[in-house]
């Protein structure tokens, strides 16, 4: 206990001294925006990267493993192919240059500008200002329930340490604080994740012996799994059963294009001088995310095989039931005693490093979005930002607090399919489409938004139940709740909004643009002058 004290002592030191430096660079707004449009390469995709994944997806997306197995590693694909080459090569030069022409500095800005439009900007920065805090609390939550496993420090006060300690540099250095913090914490998040795979192979053998294991316990599989579709932690699911479902149009569509639309990596683009530093930040993006996720997916999968040996137990049963504990209970029960300290400094700057990102990403969508662009007050600048951050701040920790448990990987979801179906279409068709209009636009936002609403309220089986509004309306827990087991219609209960809600916002964006009035050629002429 001692020694991972100190660690975390010396690493807590680390992000400190990087922060007071940025803090030390921060002189105007857009050093707090964008650090100064100068980010390097390695700098940019290292913080791109850590702010793309963190403990939701090591923690809350590795238990989802533990319970789907390997078919959860499509996702990694996807990250890796849609959310680092297209979102970087496709998306990310278009968004650098004309963030440049428009001298936008945040992603609700860009939106506004594009389309010259104030609802626009005050729109989105709502969007992302009441939302991003429930994504930042499944991250939050990740990090404190591996405190509460490897250090038996109570919940809540894992939960109040680490907001403390991320308030400190976010509110003061802004992004500079940020992607310094984070090029250093991705650095050890590659170290701590290429330790725990090469362990957890050694300990089952091998790589073709670990696999064959796995496979073998099958009929393990718990029976509620089972009725839902699953077959094996190797074999996968019934192709359209509710698992199948879930996988599929949930956590791997749902999150893996729903990473185009994120507004705290959009922004990264924005922060480099030069194109090049685009390319060259795919490849250690690329293999960034190669690491993380399909390290945690990896791992969480094989855990399965690795606790049966150990304890005769399956690893939702290591993990009392709630998939959020699976990860670390691995790391505490399986890993050597010296390398826990250092995961959990690594989970600690994945935390940290995402969280950072969407703090300051809320705080300046309600500090400059909302109260400098959409009211009017200019005068406020700097000091909206960092109130806005501080308000987004505590907004994560009273989520982090209410929402229950086995939810970081469901909340995580919610974010990133409510971002792509409000986001996506105007984002990426105002970025090549001259044709894209400021009406266009926004029939698209408010469709794409009111769909993913009203699906995650009324139709999909997991946030409704929960919620309970359409329990309270209709006395069912689902409009399909009461269809025919099995039928297409009761099936809805699993199929993901975005796979709804995406679809129809860019049918709303292509076909309300090509009967409306199209922006001033002037203004287009400007949008586009360096793309």
């Amino acid at each position: 206990m001692t020694g991972k004290l100190i660690a975390t002592a010396v690493y807590l030191g680390c992000c400190f001294w990087l922060s007071w430096k940025a803090w030390k660079e921060t002189g105007s707004n857009a050093d707090y925006m964008l650090a100064g449009r100068q980010a390097g390469p390695f700098v940019m995709a290292m913080s791109y990267g850590a702010t793309f994944i963190s403990t939701s997806a090591i923690i809350g997306f590795g238990g989802a493993a533990a319970m789907f197995g390997f078919s959860v590693l499509w996702l990694t694909a996807l990250n890796i192919g849609v959310g680092v080459f297209i979102a970087m090569v496709f998306f990310g030069r278009r968004t650098r240059r004309m963030g440049l022409a428009l001298d936008s500095h945040t992603f609700p800005e860009l939106l506004g500008r594009r389309y010259d439009s104030r609802f626009i900007q005050g729109f989105s920065g709502s969007i992302i200002f009441l939302f991003i805090p429930v994504y930042a609390a499944a991250v939050l939550i990740g990090i404190a329930r591996l405190a509460e496993v490897s250090l038996g420090v109570p919940y809540v006060a894992a939960l109040l340490s680490v907001t403390a300690i991320l308030a400190l540099y976010v509110i003061t250095g802004g992004i500079k604080a940020v992607m310094y913090t984070d090029a250093f914490q991705g650095t050890l998040m590659v170290l701590m994740m290429l330790m725990l795979v090469g362990y957890t192979y050694w300990m089952l053998g091998g790589v073709i012996p670990a696999h064959e294991t796995l496979s073998d316990m099958a009929p393990l599989m718990p029976e509620k799994l089972r009725a839902g579709g699953m077959l094996g932690w190797t074999q996968g699911t019934v192709t359209g059963s509710p698992l199948w479902l879930v996988i599929y149009t949930t956590i791997v569509y749902g999150v893996g294009v729903g990473v185009l639309a994120q507004p705290q990596l959009a922004v990264r683009y924005m922060t480099v001088p030069s194109d090049r530093e685009l390319h060259r930040a795919v490849l250690f993006g690329g293999v960034f995310i190669l690491l993380m996720t399909g390290v945690a997916f990896t791992v969480g999968a094989l855990s399965n095989a690795v606790f049966f040996q150990k304890f005769g137990k399956i690893a939702i049963q290591m993990g009392g039931g709630n998939v959020d504990k699976i990860i670390p209970a691995y790391v505490e029960t399986m890993m050597p005693g010296w390398f826990s300290g250092f995961f959990l400094l690594a989970m600690m700057a994945a935390a940290m490093s995402t969280m950072s990102g969407q703090y300051h990403t809320g705080g300046t969508a309600l500090g400059h979005d909302i109260i400098t662009r959409t009211l009017g007050r200019k005068q406020q600048g700097l000091a909206a930002n960092r109130i806005g951050v501080v308000i987004t701040i505590l907004a994560s920790l009273v989520w982090a607090w209410v929402l229950p448990g086995s939810v970081i990987a469901r909340a995580t979801a919610f974010f990133f399919g409510l971002c792509a179906a409000t986001f996506l279409p105007a984002y990426s068709l105002g970025l090549y489409w001259r044709g894209m209009t400021k009406t266009g636009a926004k029939v698209s936002m408010l469709g794409g938004f009111a769909a993913s609403m009203f699906w995650l309220l009324f139709i999909h089986e997991k946030e409704a139940a929960a919620i309970g509004l359409c329990r309270w309306l209709t006395g069912k827990a689902t409009l399909v709740a009461d269809a025919v087991p099995g039928s297409a219609l009761h099936l809805l209960q699993w199929v993901d909004p975005n796979v709804v809600a995406l679809p129809l916002s860019f049918l709303l964006a292509a076909g309300v643009s090509t009967a409306t009035r199209p922006v001033a050629r002037e203004h287009l002429d400007l949008c586009y002058s360096r793309c």
